[in-house]
């Protein structure tokens, strides 16, 4: 092959010591250069003219001319590095340009004849005599093509091509060459080890231009340019000098798209890289700050998600840190100041901590003396002051306070130039200042002025802009305030208009949408206005896209808690639709809002996957109008020049309507016309196939049961004589009474449970059974299913009972469930999911008892029944059953979960606990590690029938989120069990066996040869056992075991 040029050393012989090797190959070795010893291989022929060889000649004096034209090109070219004489430079063009002439494509030489002419253009285009690099880097790619990686100087080719790339990036900071540098970067490292003779002469810094150059490249939050991060992160191992910034890129780019999309794993994996980052970099370096800001910046930004406090703790720490390393006279000291005191703003928002608005008003203060008259940054300090003494007369009313946030406001406003891009925010900022201080001193004045600002700010932005959102919500407030003055019914409409506009803004985040519609059903129900259930529906809309986004359950558990103020929304809709006579949509309502862990846990198949597998060109068209609306809306939102945004704008609205064609194409779909769609209540009436379902809506307004029967319309059932707070309260008193109750010995009078199951049967379930009996006409022992809500679901609904004589004397009054077999659903979509799954069975039935009464230490008490239990359970159920027991040392979390998995028939003896505090780490207790509610429904078991969970705890749901039905029972049946027997409180397991035993007596009564038990029986079993064991087992003992499920 030709060299490039490198002067290794000089090679003197005599031609008879280079004609002793014959014809056979022979190497010369040189000293080291750059740490590598290289070696020439030679090969000596004697051609001899009087052979008659003429072709052979005539090669070999080609090959001479190719050799002499390259050796001349390499001496000019040396002059050139030597002299810069730009002659030099094209006399060794023209001769590399001969040799490529010479060399056809087929040539073995023709690819270093091609790296020749481009090595000594790329120096001209380095050294400023050449303007071409278009064509320097052309004969690189065509030198790397003939040179795949089996080639010797395949590694060789790939280093030149990466440096002429970075140099022609350094040149026209174009984004494209340095993506494919670092293509060519992670192909070439792997074929580099340290100690080869590219590493030392420059592979590393030539890859270290590259990550410099990526690392200065605009931050892109789209799926290709996390990538590109992700990629150059690689590139930069722990040691390497690099890795610090790689990680702080990295984490910029998740934050923007948490920031887009709300995404809570973005943020997460931001943050995780952020630490890396600040621990790459001890105390005394000179970044440590910029990462700890930056680390701090991105802890707050999950706290304004999620609202954890120890979050805005470690954000206010670290920007204490930040400011320690920032003295008096150090050049970035005010931007910690700044830094600190939103944090200590944010703070006082969550705590209202008087001392941190105060020290917040301090350090802007401080920052103010910092940005004197003319200083730049002097009109966001100014801005920042204001924003801090708003917050401040917000809490303690000192109108000083507001009117000097308004002052400052104004002259922000005025050093602010009017082509700032922020300049919009000073305008609706001292917008929002002048409606509080028209609520406090009503002039005309100050409304006026503050929705002349938000409609100037409104001008200023293009419609995609993201800080629209606010301009709508800061103008809805003013509006607002003046109807609450003067009760125009126009300015209520103008800021329900504007709530409609803020809610429905698709640039913004999705947690500040969801925050304005929550205030939206507020306001609405507040003033009588006919928006409320409008309200309602945006905002579980909303909800549902934003935990949707989730990759897991707890974190859309996380997601929702964040707006754990909206928690009564799902009832307080239904409410709202039950005071609008339209019950269909009470239904609906209260199916959205509540269990939407179930729900979205619960899309085994989403209805992409269904559409995929039937439509698939009309998924596809779908998927890609979904990715291209998302992208332009994301693209638009940070577009400052304003033609630029006018026109993303018109491709926003364009995209839009064909993602909205393309949605109705799907839906004329017979099997599709509700895709996308919440369930309607035709869809939700399924459920009661079998027997009506009864949804108690426990809210704030109002407390009502809805009775969806098997066909026909929702009955609607008032309960006038109950509130919110009594069920509040009555809960209170089932929570005290119980275990007062299970120190009674068993004759002894139970009062107090008494007194308060009579309050449920005559406030409560009375009515609803006068409507089952009189309207519905129901039978007798019909099934009957409970869906509570909210306070409801704390209250033993089932157990409701008179305790009274009837008026006639001729015996007791008939209880809840004398007259009705009672079973629970959490919601009705899960009990029409348990009976679509309901199948003829396609697997021999299997029962399993498994028992753990002896727990690891600290979980609990020895439960000295739970071996009897079992051993019961397995005399009682038929050898039909395939049984098979699991007790003592082999009860293992995955020794339980196995058995899950296996059998479709389940007994469980052993502790439940509850936790309230992360609901999916409650869990039973096993041998070694506990069972969670994560670990079951973790999985999907189709062919499960029936569970009874005799222990403590497994039906009770969240105290924070209580239409999250999220317990062991519920989490069970969500894995496949379509019928499930759950306990609302502790269990004694003594007395829990007379229960048992005739529980599965009933369940297998009547049973003939070779038949095997019917989960569809479990309620009524379970109703008869607690019935005939009145004599054995207290009251509380007998309530406590509930069914749930078909």
């Amino acid at each position: 092959m030709l060299g490039n040029g490198e002067i290794i050393g000089k090679l003197q012989t005599s031609w008879d010591e280079l004609l002793d090797h014959g014809d056979e190959p022979f190497e010369l070795s040189f000293p080291p250069v750059g740490g590598v010893n290289p070696l020439l291989t030679l090969k000596a022929i004697v051609v001899h003219a009087c052979d008659n060889q003429d072709g052979a000649l005539f090669y070999s004096l080609v090959d001479f001319e190719i050799a002499r034209e390259t050796d001349a090109g390499h001496a000019r070219y040396a002059e050139y590095m030597t002299t810069k004489a730009v002659s030099h430079l094209n006399d060794a063009l023209q001769h590399f340009q001969s040799v490529l002439g010479r060399c056809s494509v087929d040539h073995p030489d023709h690819a270093a004849a091609l790296t020749n002419l481009a090595c000594a253009r790329l120096q001209g285009y380095i050294q400023d005599d050449l303007q071409d690099i278009d064509t320097t880097t052309s004969l690189f790619r065509d030198a790397l093509a003939l040179r795949p990686q089996v080639h010797p100087n395949h590694t060789l080719s790939l280093y030149n091509l990466i440096t002429a790339l970075n140099w022609r990036h350094s040149k026209e900071r174009t984004a494209v060459f340095i993506h494919e540098s670092l293509q060519l970067c992670c192909k070439l490292l792997p074929l580099c080890p340290e100690g080869t003779y590219l590493r030392s002469i420059g592979v590393d810094s030539a890859v270290n231009c590259m990550i410099g150059e990526c690392n200065n490249l605009p931050i892109d939050a789209s799926n290709e340019g996390i990538h590109l991060r992700r990629v150059v992160l690689e590139l930069c191992p722990l040691a390497h000098n690099y890795r610090p910034k790689a990680l702080d890129k990295l984490a910029h780019a998740l934050s923007t798209r948490f920031t887009q999309q709300g995404g809570i794993d973005d943020i997460d994996e931001c943050i995780q890289l952020g630490r890396e980052a600040v621990s790459l970099c001890p105390e005394g370096h000179s970044y440590r700050g910029t990462y700890l800001n930056n680390l701090a910046s991105s802890l707050q930004s999950r706290f304004e998600h999620q609202g954890k406090s120890h979050d805005l703790d470690e954000v206010i720490s670290m920007h204490e840190e930040a400011l320690r390393m920032r003295p008096v006279g150090h050049r970035m000291r005010d931007f910690s100041l700044d830094n600190l005191g939103v944090a200590l703003y944010t703070r006082f928002n969550k705590h209202s901590d008087v001392d941190d608005i105060n020290r917040a008003v301090s350090l802007y203060r401080e920052a103010l003396t910092l940005h004197p008259p003319g200083h730049p940054r002097r009109d966001t300090t100014l801005h920042n002051i204001a924003v801090a003494l708003k917050e401040r007369y917000d809490k303690l009313h000192v109108i000083e306070d507001l009117n000097e946030a308004i002052d400052l406001y104004r002259e922000s406003l005025r050093l602010t130039q009017l082509d700032n891009p922020v300049r919009h925010r000073n305008l609706y900022n001292l917008s929002s200042a002048l409606c509080s201080r028209f609520t406090r001193t009503p002039k005309d004045v100050d409304v006026e002025e503050a929705i002349r600002l938000c409609q100037e700010s409104l001008v200023v932005l293009p419609q995609l802009h993201p800080d629209r959102f606010f301009s709508y919500a800061w103008l809805q407030q003013a509006y607002e305030s003046r109807y609450q003055m003067r009760h125009n019914s126009a300015d209520l409409s103008l800021a329900v208009e504007n709530y409609r506009l803020a809610s429905r803004h698709p640039t913004q985040g999705f947690p500040q949408r969801i925050i304005q519609a929550y205030d939206w059903t507020i306001k609405a129900e507040q003033h009588g206005d006919g928006s409320a259930l409008e309200a309602y529906s945006t905002f579980f809309e909303l909800l549902d896209a934003h935990l949707v986004t989730r990759s897991s359950t707890t974190s859309r558990r996380e997601a929702a808690a964040a707006f754990h103020c909206a928690r009564s929304l799902p009832v307080d809709a239904a409410s709202c639709a039950i005071r609008s006579d339209n019950l269909r949509r009470a239904v609906e309502l209260a199916e959205q809002g509540r269990g939407q862990q179930w729900s979205l846990a619960s899309r085994l198949k989403t209805p992409v996957e269904d559409l995929e597998s039937g439509h698939p060109h009309l998924a596809r068209k779908f998927l890609d109008l979904s990715k291209r609306v998302s992208n332009a809306a994301q693209g638009s939102a940070v577009i400052t020049d304003r033609a630029a945004a006018d026109q993303a704008a018109t491709e926003y609205r364009r995209l839009t309507a064909q993602w909205d064609a393309a949605v109705a194409e799907i839906r004329n779909l017979r099997a599709f016309s509700r895709f996308l769609l919440p369930p309607s209540y035709e869809d939700l009436q399924v459920a009661a196939r079998n027997g009506p379902v009864i949804i108690l809506v426990a809210s704030q307004y109002s407390c009502s049961a809805i009775i969806v029967p098997t066909s026909g319309e929702p009955h609607n059932v008032a309960l006038p004589s109950i509130t919110l707070k009594d069920l509040e309260d009555l809960k209170d008193r089932f929570a005290r009474a119980i275990p007062q109750a299970s120190k009674m010995g068993l004759k002894q009078p139970r009062n107090d449970l008494i007194v308060l199951l009579r309050a449920v049967w005559d406030n409560i379930m009375l009515p609803v059974v006068n409507v089952l009996e009189h309207v519905l006409e129901l039978k007798r022992q019909s099934r009957i299913w409970l869906c509570p809500t909210a306070a409801f679901t704390s209250i033993p609904l089932h157990a409701a009972h008179p305790f009274r004589t009837k008026a006639d004397r001729s015996g007791k009054e008939s209880c809840l469930e004398d007259l009705y077999i009672c079973s629970y659903t959490p919601t009705l979509s899960a009990l029409i999911r348990s009976r679509q799954m309901m199948k003829k069975r396609r697997v021999p039935p299997s029962f399993v008892a498994i028992g753990q009464g002896q727990p690891r230490a600290g979980e609990g008490k020895a439960l000295l029944a739970v071996d009897s239990e079992i051993e019961l359970v397995s005399k009682l159920v038929p050898v039909t059953a395939n049984r098979s027991t699991l007790s003592g040392d082999a009860a293992t979390r995955a020794g339980a979960l196995e058995a899950l998995e296996q059998n479709t028939w389940v007994h469980l003896a052993c502790h439940g606990k509850q936790d309230h505090d992360q609901p999916y780490d409650s869990h039973f207790v096993m041998k070694d590690a506990p069972l969670t509610l994560l670990d079951i429904m973790d999985k999907d078991i189709p062919h499960a029938e029936f569970a009874f969970l005799s222990a403590c705890h497994t039906a009770v749901g969240d105290k924070e989120t209580p239409d999250e039905v999220i317990h062991l029972a519920a989490g069970l049946q969500f894995s496949g069990f379509k019928s499930v027997v759950g306990t609302l409180w502790e269990v004694d397991d003594a007395v829990a066996n007379h229960v048992v035993k005739a529980f599965y007596e009933n369940m297998v009564k009547k049973l003939g040869d070779g038949e095997f038990m019917d989960c569809t029986k479990a309620a009524w079993a379970l109703n008869r056992a607690t019935n005939s064991v009145k004599s054995e087992v207290p009251l509380e003992q007998r309530m406590v075991f509930i069914h749930i499920g078909v």
